[in-house]
């Protein structure tokens, strides 16, 4: 990135998020079992939901990583984004 004129300002490693996603999406696609059975097939259904649990396994087993790059292009010397999570995330939004 940072080659191509980029300037890297966070990395976030979402893998805990996104094993406790991938958990509750199974949950909602189970209780809404017979709504998706009227979308897709029975095979279609066993395959999202295998896909998605297994998934989160590996997730939670740490076997696969995601992570989330907050970057800009560069801009002679300014800063683009908050100075810290706390201010990205906070409820005082400049």
């Amino acid at each position: 990135m940072e080659r191509s004129g980029f300037e890297i300002h966070d990395v976030e490693g979402l893998r805990p998020h996104y094993a406790l996603t991938l958990r509750h999406w199974v949950q909602r696609l189970e209780a809404r079992r017979e709504e998706a059975l009227r979308e897709v097939d029975e095979v279609t259904f066993r395959i999202w939901r295998l896909y998605m649990a297994a998934c989160a396994l590996e997730f939670e087993a740490g076997g696969t990583g995601i992570y989330q790059i907050v970057a800009s292009k560069r801009d002679g010397g300014s800063w683009p984004v908050p100075l810290t999570r706390s201010d990205l995330y906070g409820e005082h939004q400049p």
